[in-house]
C-alpha cells in the first residue's frame, strides 16, 4: 500500500515537472522571438542577447520534458542524442558571448545609440517575474522526485531571471536617462553567466 501511495505520488511529480517544462519552452521560445526582433528593431545588443540565449535554452527544456515523459512510459531519449543537444547547446551559447563582446566592445566604440525599445522593457520585466516563479516550482518538484537534472534546470532559469535584470537595467537606463552606454555594458554583463551555462551544456555532466 505504501509502495502504491509512493509510485502514485512520484507519477503526479513528474506530470507536474514535464507540465513546468512545457510551459518553459513554450514561455522561452516566444520570450526569445519577441526579444529578437524588438532587439534588432532598437539596435539594442543587450536585448538581442537575451532572445538568442532564450531561444538557445529552449533545446535543454526539451530535452529534459522528453526524459521525464519516460518515466511516464513514453519513448525515452537517447543518451547520444541527449549528450549531442547538449554539446550544441553549449557551443552556441560560447558563441553568444563571444558576439556579445565584440557586438559591445563595437558599440562602445562608435558610441551608437539604441532606441528606446517599449516591447523590449515590457518582455524583460515580465521575465523578471515569471522566471523565479517557475525556478521556485521545478525547485518543490525536484526535491520531491530527488531529481539533480531538474534542480539543475532551475538553477538555469533562475539564471535568465538574472539575465532578464541586467538586460532590463541596460534598457531603463537608456530610456530614462539617455545613457546609451548602459546597453552595450549590460550585454557584456551577460556574457559571464552565459559563458558558464554555455560550459556546462558542453561538459554534459550526467544527471538524473
Amino acid at each position: 500500500m505504501m509502495a502504491t501511495a509512493a509510485a502514485v505520488s512520484r507519477e503526479v511529480g513528474l506530470r507536474r515537472g514535464v507540465a513546468l517544462e512545457a510551459v518553459t519552452i513554450g514561455y522561452n521560445a516566444l520570450e526569445g522571438i519577441i526579444a529578437i526582433a524588438a532587439g534588432l528593431a532598437a539596435g539594442s545588443v543587450a536585448l538581442t542577447g537575451f532572445g538568442v540565449d532564450s531561444v538557445i535554452e529552449v533545446t535543454s527544456g526539451v530535452v529534459l520534458w522528453w526524459r521525464l515523459r519516460a518515466e511516464l512510459g513514453a519513448p525515452p531519449v537517447g543518451t547520444a542524442v541527449e549528450a549531442r543537444a547538449g554539446r550544441v547547446a553549449g557551443l552556441l551559447l560560447v558563441v553568444l558571448a563571444g558576439y556579445l563582446v565584440v557586438e559591445s566592445g563595437r558599440l562602445l566604440l562608435v558610441g551608437a545609440r539604441a532606441e528606446t525599445s517599449i516591447v523590449g522593457l515590457a518582455i524583460t520585466f515580465l521575465s523578471l517575474i515569471v522566471m523565479p516563479l517557475l525556478a521556485r516550482a521545478k525547485l518543490r518538484v525536484a526535491e520531491a522526485l530527488g531529481s539533480r537534472a531538474l534542480r539543475a534546470d532551475a538553477h538555469e532559469t533562475i539564471v535568465c531571471a538574472w539575465l532578464s535584470f541586467t538586460t532590463l537595467l541596460g534598457l531603463g537606463l537608456n530610456a530614462a536617462l539617455g545613457w546609451w552606454w548602459a546597453d552595450p555594458v549590460a550585454a557584456l554583463a551577460m556574457v559571464p553567466l552565459i559563458l558558464r551555462e554555455g560550459l556546462e551544456a558542453w561538459r554534459g555532466e550526467p544527471v538524473s
